[in-house]
């Protein structure tokens, strides 16, 4: 099972891989976006490091600037 499970939606991802590389391949900019790992909140600072592995859940969410 190469699946993480990304805002409630099971995700194929090329496992173990860095949560950096998973957010790029969702087509998605590391620095514009909030990630809960498995319950934990990460630090955009650490994405690089942090890895991914089968059945891990991922909470996304992209921030939005405005007024």
């Amino acid at each position: 099972m190469n699946e993480v499970i990304a805002n409630g939606i099971r995700t194929t991802a090329q496992l173990p891989c860095s949560m950096e590389a998973f957010l790029v391949a969702q087509k998605l900019l590391p620095r514009s976006v909030v990630v809960e790992h498995n319950g934990e909140a990460v630090a955009p600072s650490e994405f690089a490091q942090r890895q991914l592995h089968a059945g891990d859940r991922l909470e996304i969410v992209k921030i939005v600037a405005g007024g």
